[in-house]
């Protein structure tokens, strides 16, 4: 079959995929930016088309004969916009595309609907099923509350929770109760409904075995990490200094913490149906799904994570004109180094950052990561998806990977951190020689005093890093 599946470079859409070219369906990926999305190492008929379905205009590239759609875009990370509205529209302009093509039925991945006072979050999501269903070609939903797996959101938050606490002062909603899933069900639940009629039209929660409450999650993944941890409710947090909470210990934005809390008051409990057993789907309980996230994280193994999804203002208008590393008007910091085994380095460039450190003066960047927080920032906490592997898109700590290319040997990455200006930092092996540049756009005033600020930091930082690379 012919699939449109949008929402590609997301945590559910890179799950996906692999999927549905091990069944040999021919896909067309709608991207934003084809720089973030590299076909080089998929196996099967892939075809890549640049859509922002908030502009009508370039719907226009995807073709009109595909059989079936998946719908996975959502916007509730968003810095920039109301997500809701942005949502909405960017449902509107695919129901009204749709009606164009051949396409038989629609896919959409949505959230439990279990109360008339629902989250933004939530809201949305039932505004965006309405709006898809108002069309002519036939919608099946999958409404799914958490979902447990390496990389998610949910599990992720969890895990970061329970591995850097071991006494929480927690609010109240960690006793509202919710139906996780496993991702591995999930995308169980996504093939089994395709062009399947008895599902046309129709809704159906999704959900694992164990009905839990967040606290219950959170002792139950500490159980399973052989951790001893102590949790205490108190009624006295506010939304805004829960969201405040998940946003300093965890690895979230706070917009998203923002949503995350909002939705986190609403229990989501599956309205129970046949669906699981239908489509033969033998549904994994929590703990076996802290299991299987631990093997694909041991093994270095991790497919996808919302971290690299994460929208930014400072993205928005995609990878591709941050490409050229500009100089007029520039601050740069460049050194080089010849090199003792260039492989060594190479490998060393691609397992910088996370836990593998910036090689030297970590204290400071993570001081710098910090106060990046302070100010509303991503910080330092994202780490990175894979322990020695790069890809253009990749979140790496407060950085983006724009270019990741081992056969040039160049690593070019983007500072996500706030900044009065921009800044790259490039790592090329040339003829055995190691080349180190720090480039910095100001803007205005403030950016030449913010370079001048820390360049003296600068100076010891940019050059142990360039000689612990360089000596191996």
């Amino acid at each position: 079959m012919k699939i449109l599946l949008t929402g590609v470079t997301g945590y559910i859409g890179k799950r996906l995929l692999p999927v549905l070219l091990e069944q040999g369906h021919e896909i067309i990926c709608c991207v934003r930016d084809k720089n973030r999305f590299d076909t080089s190492a998929i196996p099967g008929h892939v075809q890549v088309v640049e859509v922002d379905f908030l502009d009508n205009e370039s719907l226009k590239e995807i073709p009109l004969e595909i059989d079936i759609a998946y719908f996975l875009i959502h916007s509730m990370a968003t810095q920039s916009g109301d997500f809701q509205q942005m949502e909405a529209q960017c449902a509107t302009n695919f129901r009204n595309f749709m009606e164009k093509t051949s396409a038989q039925q629609i896919i959409y991945l949505s959230g439990i609907i279990n109360s008339d006072h629902l989250s933004k979050h939530l809201d949305s999501r039932r505004n965006v099923e309405n709006i898809l269903a108002s069309g002519r070609v036939p919608i099946t939903t999958l409404r799914a509350g958490i979902i447990v797996g390496s990389g998610s959101a949910s599990f992720e938050i969890i895990r970061d929770l329970v591995e850097k606490l071991p006494v929480m002062i927690t609010p109240k909603w960690l006793q509202t109760k919710c139906q996780p899933i496993a991702i591995r069900n999930v995308i169980e639940f996504m093939i089994g409904v395709i062009a399947n009629p008895h599902t046309f039209n129709k809704s159906y929660d999704i959900g694992g075995p164990d009905i839990l409450s967040y606290k219950e999650m959170l002792l139950q993944y500490a159980a399973e990490r052989k951790l001893r941890r102590q949790i205490f409710v108190i009624p006295l947090m506010t939304p805004r200094l829960s969201s405040y909470w998940l946003y300093f210990v965890t690895s979230t934005s706070y917009n998203l913490a923002k949503n995350l809390v909002d939705s986190m008051k609403v229990e989501v409990i599956c309205k129970p149906n046949n669906l699981a057993e239908e489509l033969g789907i033998m549904l994994i309980n929590y703990r076996q799904s802290i299991q299987l996230a631990f093997q694909k994280i041991e093994s270095d193994n991790v497919v996808s994570s919302w971290k690299d999804a994460q929208t930014s203002h400072i993205l928005s208008g995609g990878l591709s004109r941050l490409l050229e590393v500009p100089s007029y008007g520039c601050f740069k910091d460049v050194r080089s180094v010849p090199l003792h085994n260039s492989e060594a380095s190479l490998t060393k460039i691609w397992s910088i950052g996370g836990n593998s450190g910036w090689y030297y003066g970590n204290w400071l960047w993570k001081i710098r990561g910090f106060m990046d927080q302070l100010v509303g920032g991503v910080g330092m906490r994202r780490g990175r998806k894979n322990k020695s592997d790069l890809a253009a898109g990749d979140a790496l700590d407060f950085w983006r990977v724009l270019i990741a290319d081992k056969k040039t040997k160049r690593l070019l990455l983007y500072a996500e951190m706030k900044l009065p200006g921009e800044a790259w930092l490039e790592f090329k092996i040339e003829d055995n020689i190691l080349l180190q540049t720090a480039t910095f756009r100001p803007l205005g005033l403030a950016g030449r005093l913010y370079w001048y600020a820390v360049w003296p930091f600068h100076g010891f930082i940019f050059r142990g890093m360039i000689n612990r690379i360089a000596n191996t």
